[in-house]
């Protein structure tokens, strides 16, 4: 079928869907494959949980008339999300980067949506498939659109940009991330640098923290620039007031003076709020509007939340981690001002550091070490394998179990690891 006849169908049924657990009468379902699983075996069960058409590359069940069967599902979808994206004529936004991509995004988000009908990613789905749902989530009344980029290897960034066509592009920063697949910190910055070199060939435009170097150079040759960071020189900048036990951030340029007061945790939140507050002055919306916007936005899904729990000042940031997050967020907790310093580290490793994760989780344990603690737990992973002088646990389970055990009152607690490490657990037996 051509993409043309697919689209027009797509408009009639334009929820698609690509899990049956999450269908909903209607859905145009696509049948995606992948090393661990074949949506095709569930085409037929798609259709009789009222999938209006199920998208197919294998197909042998009994509701032929309502399958489309093409060369390759994940391909379709791609080139239908491109199809769809081509009908637009409005910004669209790509915000990429190691490490605040997804604060960066819901903030800008917040900030846009007090004055565009703005569609933004869902979640986490900012890779091959959840990049072009989100393109085919975006309806006809969408005056601007953000999207997320993760990527965890070189030509993905690249990849993306060719069906979410973006117009403006925003990389965080470039760290020590996914170094396994990136092939070390070149990498990183090469694979990042993808998203300012698409801007750079279509005449885009990038938001730029200026106070990095590297990407002052990495955006050499884009059309339109726009600067944020914390020197005068810069359209709009700030700098940290406080940030215990929220960030303040106190505006110099490009935004009227004054306090900006936050609930977001650690003055490494910076870049992503005057990230937004850019975007918004560029995009023309009120100052009152942005301000409202920042202040208003609340992290969730364990991105740096300050958690009251009985006697205990949690953070909990255990989305993610890599060295260049773990390092600033163990130097923010360092500086934290608590009685008796009574202050409990439960770091859970990092994953996708290939060759060099061994000598990096050692790195983060010499950096422990330049502070004091009341408590550190390590757990897991690469931490298991290096010496050091604090307390060792296999999972997030056995970290719980020992903090109940403590009976740690009236401390601060920062709660940090990989994904896989599922660092959240930890509070199971805090509640």
């Amino acid at each position: 079928m051509q993409i043309e006849s697919l689209y027009q169908i797509y408009l009639n049924h334009p929820s698609v869907q690509t899990d049956t657990r999450q269908l909903k009468s209607g859905d145009l379902f696509f049948a995606l494959k992948g090393p661990n699983f074949n949506g095709n075996l569930f085409a037929d069960k798609a259709l009789e949980q009222g999938a209006s058409f199920a998208v197919a590359d294998e197909y042998s069940g009994i509701y032929a008339d309502r399958v489309i069967l093409v060369q390759d599902v994940l391909d379709t979808l791609q080139a239908l999300a491109l199809h769809h994206r081509k009908q637009f004529r409005i910004p669209f936004i790509a915000i990429t980067g190691s490490n605040g991509k997804t604060t960066t995004k819901e903030l800008v988000h917040a900030v846009l949506s007090t004055h565009y009908r703005t569609y933004t990613t869902r979640g986490n789905l900012n890779n091959h498939i959840g990049i072009p749902l989100t393109i085919l989530g975006i309806r006809s009344d969408a005056e601007i659109a953000v999207i997320e980029m993760g990527a965890n290897h070189q030509g993905e960034i690249a990849g993306y940009c060719q069906y979410a066509l973006p117009t403006h592009g925003i990389i965080t920063n470039a760290g020590k991330a996914h170094l396994e697949g990136f092939g070390g910190f070149d990498g990183v910055k090469k694979g990042k640098g993808e998203l300012f070199d698409f801007m750079r060939s279509q005449g885009g435009s990038a938001f730029v923290m200026w106070d990095y170097n590297y990407l002052r150079e990495m955006s050499v040759g884009i059309q339109e620039i726009v600067r944020y960071g914390t020197n005068d020189e810069e359209q709009v900048s700030g700098i940290v007031r406080r940030s215990e036990p929220y960030l303040e951030v106190e505006m110099k340029r490009g935004f009227e003076e004054g306090i900006i007061s936050t609930q977001l945790v650690g003055d490494y939140n910076l870049p992503n709020v005057l990230c937004a507050i850019a975007v918004g002055k560029y995009f023309k919306v009120g100052e009152l509007q942005i301000r409202k916007a920042v202040e208003s936005y609340s992290p969730s899904n364990s991105r740096s939340q300050l958690i009251e729990l009985k006697s205990n000042h949690i953070i909990l940031d255990a989305y993610n981690a890599n060295p260049s997050s773990m390092k600033a967020a163990i130097e923010n907790f360092s500086r934290i001002p608590v009685t008796d310093n009574k202050k409990v580290l439960l770091l859970g490793a990092m994953a996708e550091l290939g060759p060099e994760s061994l000598e990096e989780h050692r790195r983060i344990a010499d950096l422990i070490g330049e502070f004091n603690w009341h408590r550190v737990a390590l757990v897991g992973g690469d931490f298991q394998k290096i010496d050091h002088p604090y307390t060792r646990f296999n999972n997030a389970e056995e970290a719980r179990d020992w903090l109940k055990e403590e009976g740690i009152r009236d401390a601060y607690i920062l709660i940090k690891g990989s994904r896989s490490m599922a660092m959240e657990k930890i509070l199971d037996n805090i509640v």
